[in-house]
């Protein structure tokens, strides 16, 4: 991952959007982008479309549990936490408070770009203060849990990268965010030390699995807090700041809205809310309505994961494998064979 320079020109991008009016808006304007199926329906295209209208992109909800696929003139880009805006040299992207980072991804994932030539620091990229860390054990709790399931054969499908137990501690008011980066005190080592407490009881008496050290966490926390500290800010006052003067700012959804956690197929879902309605508060605007709701979907239904999906059902095996290789239809997240069929208009 590129070292950031210890000067504040670093955030000029972001310091003239909120210091900047736009000439002939009279207000801002709120776009949100979701999927209207199972998620995969293409949704970073169109934003990476879209952005060039926008001066913020916004990732609201997920974590690097699914991807957008964005070809563009230089390539093809797969980006799992990064807004598709990040490819837009005009935009700042903002990973806002709804979401779940993985750090260690975070940085594979901004390392990988930047050496394909695309330009990323805390000039054009912003982290919420307010956002869940997803943490090493979440992933390890994760993978544990469905291989217990599997051998019941009540598996969820999981992508095994401990989203939805970063969720349920965020939840459960035992996670650690973004925002502690910037304060690694006594009381950040308490609270932390409390988690692992229990973290490694589960550990033990359920999977029979050792514990998680404590000094390697808190290691793992300060080397985070150097690399990203730069990054994390109160995005939110950021956003209101941009609503003021008028900025267009564009929502992205990760997942579609039958994965939402409230609306969707539940228990098939994802952890969060995917929903245009979540848009505002997910991205640090709790008080915003969009003015905009883009709705994407493709010719024909792709999903990935367990639960009902009766369109696969529709056609023979054949013709089904036919559709996936000419669509080229594997996660961008996971590289699984998604699961695929005709049209359906009832979903």
């Amino acid at each position: 991952m590129p070292a950031v320079p210890n000067h504040d020109p670093l955030r000029t991008r972001a310091e003239r959007l909120e210091n900047e009016k736009t000439d002939g808006r009279e207000s801002a304007m709120l776009t949100a982008v979701t999927g209207i199926n199972w998620g995969d329906e293409g949704k970073g295209r169109i934003v990476d479309l879209l952005t060039k209208d926008a001066d913020i992109v916004v990732r609201y909800q997920g974590g690097n549990n699914a991807g957008h696929t964005v070809v563009t003139g230089s390539g093809t880009y797969v980006l799992n936490l990064l807004p598709s805006g990040i490819l837009h040299p005009g935009a700042v992207c903002v990973l806002g408070t709804g979401m779940v980072v993985d750090l260690d991804h975070l940085r594979r994932e901004i390392s990988a770009l930047s050496e394909r030539g695309v330009e990323i620091s805390p000039e054009n990229l912003l982290l919420s203060d307010r956002a869940t860390i997803c943490m090493p054990f979440h992933a390890r709790q994760d993978q544990l849990e469905e291989a217990r399931l599997e051998k019941k054969g009540a598996a969820f499908g999981s992508t095994k990268r401990g989203i939805a137990y970063a969720y349920g501690d965020k939840y459960r008011k035992k996670a650690l965010r973004l925002g502690d980066l910037l304060r690694m005190d006594a009381s950040v080592r308490r609270r932390l030390e409390t988690i692992l407490e229990e973290k490694n009881l589960l550990l033990t008496a359920l999977y029979g699995e050792k514990t998680v050290s404590f000094p390697e966490v808190w290691d793992w926390c300060c080397r985070q807090a150097d690399c990203f500290a730069p990054y994390v800010r109160d995005t939110g006052a950021f956003l209101r700041s941009a609503m003021k003067k008028q900025k267009n700012i564009l929502f992205e959804a990760q997942l579609g809205a039958l994965r939402d956690i409230d609306y969707g197929i539940y228990p098939y879902t994802s952890s969060s809310n995917t929903v245009a309605a979540y848009a505002p508060i997910g991205a640090g605007l709790p008080g915003a309505v969009p003015d905009h709701v883009v709705g994407v979907m493709k010719a024909y239904s792709t999903c990935v994961g367990a639960g009902p999906f009766a369109a696969e059902k529709a056609m023979d095996d054949a013709w089904l494998e036919n559709l996936r290789k000419i669509g080229a239809e594997y996660g961008a997240a996971t590289g699984r064979p998604r699961r695929v069929g005709p049209f359906d208009a009832v979903a």
